[in-house]
């Protein structure tokens, strides 16, 4: 399972990355809403892991714009 992780909060970030990976998961990691967005809308993912309060692009934004091309499912 490939996930996305749009977090702010380098620990939290780490922490969640971390779990994932050892259950087998490819994970990339954004810390802004900008990196996520483009991350989200470039790559294929089966599903987001997404901050709501992120610098640069907040996270109902980057689900906004993610949902005029995608329908991946995301946990915010």
């Amino acid at each position: 399972m490939k996930i996305l992780i749009v977090e702010d909060e380098h620990k939290m970030a780490e922490y969640l990355c971390k779990g994932l990976t050892e259950q087998g998961c490819t994970v990339d990691l954004a810390a802004n809403g900008i990196d996520g967005q483009h991350l989200a809308i470039q790559h294929d993912y089966d599903v987001i892991v997404l901050d709501v309060m992120l610098p640069g692009l907040d996270g109902f934004s980057v689900l906004r714009s993610l949902r005029t091309v995608k329908q991946t499912p995301v946990i915010t």
